[in-house]
């Protein structure tokens, strides 16, 4: 018998319609105020519509799946269900116990985990599965042999893009996806792995001025963890910084909130400040980072 791989995702809205009813599922069945939904469909329409996180999330499954087939030809079936957007991912992981599967590698395509992230997904798809099968939980793989490399080899070729008589006021900035401070009151240690894999690759990169920040807190009535990124833009200005290379270290394709967040928001804020910003260019579908997660996979099967 095989062994199933179920990689999970967010998901995003199809189309323009969908804007609505997706972030209605994320929140529970409360449907986002027309002021929200309006906010949310300018961002949308701000980056051509659209999110084309499905259509990248589709390629990186592909080439995992491709990578798989190479090192282990004919062990591993790979499937996909998403958080939030049809195919949902109990539905996939009731299709491998239906097809009578009895082991199952779940792989959230997310580096880093936490209470509020990974473990929602590995909650509910070990639910679906049920006892029958044994479900293999991959939690944060930032230090994954070969990942960090890669995110090093990006942040220098952005770098590059800097004038040199300026790298000497240039910092990196990584940043991942903010989440509510109240799961730090339980542990959780998400934002250590944000600082940890910063520095793990700044390291690789052979850089020494960076910083850490965070992006895209959710618009709810609760602190989320800090310090934003627009404000640190601002900070880092005041303090002689001329250039930040801002590497969204926490996501692994292009979507909203790196399309948006980062190269329309946060490069808004830098223009009107007067700061050089630069991104890093995303892993997306990138044969090397396939390869890292394959064999991650392939190794924690076994």
């Amino acid at each position: 018998m095989k062994i199933g791989v179920l990689v999970m995702a967010y998901g995003t809205p199809a189309t323009p319609e969908d804007v609505e009813i997706y972030y209605t599922r994320i929140r529970h069945g409360h449907a986002p105020t027309p002021e929200l939904l309006a906010d949310l469909q300018r961002r949308y329409n701000a980056i051509g519509g659209t999110s084309p996180l499905a259509e990248r999330t589709a390629a990186q499954v592909d080439a995992i799946r491709d990578q798989i087939e190479k090192i282990a030809p004919g062990q591993f079936e790979v499937r996909f269900g998403s958080k939030y957007q049809p195919p949902l991912l109990e539905e996939i992981a009731e299709s491998f116990k239906t097809d009578g599967y009895t082991k199952v590698v779940g792989l959230v395509l997310a580096p880093h985990s936490s209470s509020m992230s990974t473990t929602q997904y590995f909650t509910r798809a070990k639910a679906a599965l049920g006892d029958g099968v044994e479900f293999i939980e991959i939690g944060e793989w930032y230090d994954a042999p070969g990942f960090l490399e890669l995110i090093a080899q990006r942040v220098t070729e952005a770098l590059a893009k800097v004038p040199a008589e300026r790298l000497a006021t240039t910092e990196v900035l990584f940043s991942a996806h903010s989440l509510p401070e109240k799961i730090l009151a339980n542990g959780d240690n998400y934002p250590d792995q944000l600082r940890d894999s910063a520095v793990k690759a700044a390291k690789l990169a052979g850089i020494e001025k960076w910083d850490i920040a965070w992006q895209s807190a959710g618009r709810t009535a609760d602190p989320w963890i800090g310090p934003d990124i627009l404000d640190v833009l601002r900070q880092k200005t005041a303090a002689g910084v001329t250039d930040i290379v801002s590497c969204p270290i926490g996501f692994v394709s292009d979507h909203l909130e790196v399309l948006f967040d980062i190269d329309i928001e946060a490069q808004g804020v830098a223009k009107e400040i007067g700061l050089n910003l630069v991104r890093t260019e995303s892993l997306n579908a990138d044969t090397a980072f396939m390869a890292v997660l394959a064999k991650l996979v392939v190794e924690r099967a076994a």
